[in-house]
């Protein structure tokens, strides 16, 4: 199985799940921390992957996506996008409302 095909399982099989440099407990850039600060606001139970771990992941999640940069965020195997996105996201409250779909939880 290529990284491709790896990355596709992986994000397919794992509801909400952000690539970012360093993991949520040590982020190793300003806006993995940033992302991974909106996603504990949100209280969303997610997974992170450590792109810096390992280059083929590095370079393979920006194929697979085409979008050039991480963070990347993914909510039911779909491609949400990076930090700017999910401020935005966040600010506006859409975010919540994806990561609530996941989960099959309705907004009130």
């Amino acid at each position: 199985m290529d990284i491709g095909e790896r990355i596709k399982a992986f994000v397919e099989e794992v509801p909400v799940v952000l690539f970012m440099k360093g993991d949520r407990m040590f982020p190793q850039c300003g806006f993995s921390g940033k992302s991974v600060q909106i996603l504990e606001a949100c209280g969303a139970d997610y997974e992170t992957v450590n792109v810096l771990a390992d280059d083929e992941v590095r370079q393979g999640i920006k194929d697979y996506s085409s979008w050039p940069t991480v963070p990347q965020l993914y909510v039911g195997g779909e491609f949400i996008g990076g930090s700017d996105i999910l401020t935005d996201l966040y600010e506006s409250g859409d975010l919540q409302l994806i990561l609530d779909s996941v989960k099959g939880v309705e907004r009130q």
